[in-house]
């Protein structure tokens, strides 16, 4: 069989994308996706089964079992049919060079950060964009080969990432760009004249794999490494994290409080007050208030989260 248009996807980002292209672009003729019993073996932030796809909108759903797709049901599946063009929407795992020499006019991804590929290649760079305090993302949707985000771009959109932007909204912004860009693709490949732009003047620069472990709160550091850190780790990640009295404290929303009060005679990450449920937290520089988190025991006045 000949497939047309196909979605490479696992999250609830990838339902919004092939729901977008069917109602507003062209029909979806394939998703490709990965089995719940390959999802105990990886950790995948958002896992959306995708098989209701095909109950809502009759459209086949194939699930790989392997997130490499290196298994031999996928290889039997890739050589028994043929395939036009594909977009990758949230799945974080390279797509092997015979799975991409099977799309004629090729598979297409997203990837971005402040700069301009190949700067900024790697893992979760909306993440790390947040957590480092960039203030703008360059959303590039490029076209796949064997090596990680190389520049084989075919448009780029620009959005801003605010003081008050967590890595949901981030990703609201996120996915209106990258609707505009598949709109761009899409009509490219109807036209057959889809150009990619593989010169760069940047040099390359990667962004490390990043684990729940990462999200350990340091409050040793400065409030707004804090902050970035917690507002970009929180759902649907894992979130960041401090321990206190042996008890694990998830921080799911924060904000910088106050850094004139003079809170010099806390330490560092000890609980200062309380507001309506919501923590005033000494930091090095000022002080943090954190409006939700989760914990096992009762947190109170004088606790340290460390």
């Amino acid at each position: 069989m000949r497939y047309k248009v196909v979605v490479f996807g696992v999250k609830d980002t990838s339902e919004n994308i092939v729901e977008f292209i069917h109602k507003n672009i062209c029909p979806v003729e394939l998703v490709i996706t990965i089995s719940k019993e390959v999802l105990n073996k990886n950790q995948v932030s958002g896992f959306k089964g995708l098989s209701v796809l095909t109950e809502r909108y009759g459209i086949p759903v194939f699930e790989a079992d392997s997130y490499f797709l290196t298994d031999e049901k996928t290889k039997k599946f890739m050589e028994e049919n043929e395939f036009e063009i594909a977009v990758s929407m949230g799945w974080q795992r390279l797509i092997p060079k015979y799975v991409l020499d099977r799309f004629s006019y090729g598979v297409y991804g997203f990837h971005g950060n402040c700069g301009y590929l190949p700067f900024g290649r790697g893992r979760s760079p909306l993440n790390w964009s947040i957590i480092q305090g960039d203030t703008r993302f360059n959303l590039n949707l490029f076209r796949y080969d064997e090596k990680a985000d190389s520049p084989n771009v075919f448009a780029t959109e620009m959005f801003s990432i605010t003081s008050h932007d967590d890595i949901r909204t981030a990703q609201y912004k996120n996915m209106i760009c990258s609707k505009n860009l598949i709109q761009k693709l899409l009509k490219a490949y109807e036209e057959k004249n889809i150009v990619i732009r593989t010169e760069s003047k940047d040099f390359d620069s990667w962004y490390s794999k990043r684990t729940a472990a990462d999200g350990k709160i340091d409050f040793k550091g400065r409030t707004r490494d804090i902050y970035n850190l917690i507002r970009g780790v929180t759902a649907p990640f894992p979130g960041a994290f401090a321990m206190c009295g042996g008890e694990k404290v998830t921080v799911w929303e924060a904000h910088p409080f106050d850094e004139i009060i003079d809170f010099s005679a806390y330490a560092p990450g000890e609980v200062v007050d309380i507001f309506d449920g919501k923590l005033v937290v000494r930091t090095v520089d000022g002080s943090l208030l954190i409006d939700r988190y989760e914990c096992g025991r009762e947190i109170e006045e004088g606790d340290i989260l460390e």
